[in-house]
């Protein structure tokens, strides 16, 4: 009833668990096919997925402890921690570096911001310069 009622809704978690990433990345294209053609709604939490895969999603709700870090459009959210200090380096992965730029043991080696030395910005401080 939720993915042909007319709000046409599926919420999908860990799907890719057990599976190689050549499989779940067709598996969340076909559904971004669906989504797209039937203007349906998918939320899906995915834990790491391949840059490839990463790069299907429309929108993105990054949540860390309990907080929102981050919501909107998946091509904004490295603006979005350029904006607060972190940089991207090259060759790693757009996920990992969202998963370890709020984690006190990994955020240091993000940090970018020449004019201010680095010192670690929990999750609670991230969520609110996203608010």
């Amino acid at each position: 009833e939720m993915i042909i009622g007319p709000r046409k809704t599926l919420f999908m978690d860990e799907i890719s668990t057990g599976l190689d990433s050549s499989t779940t990345y067709q598996i969340v294209k076909c559904i971004k096919n669906f989504v797209h053609q039937m203007e349906a709604t998918v939320l899906m939490a995915l834990l790491q997925p391949a840059p490839e895969t990463f790069e299907l999603f429309d929108d993105l709700v990054l949540l860390s402890e309990g907080h929102v870090i981050y919501e909107g459009p998946r091509e904004d959210v490295l603006e979005f921690f350029e904006s607060i200090g972190f940089q991207l380096p090259p060759r790693k992965g757009i996920a990992d570096f969202l998963q370890e730029v709020t984690s006190k043991k990994d955020q240091a080696q993000y940090w970018s911001d020449p004019s201010k030395p680095y010192e670690f910005i929990p999750v609670r401080e991230i969520a609110e310069a996203f608010r």
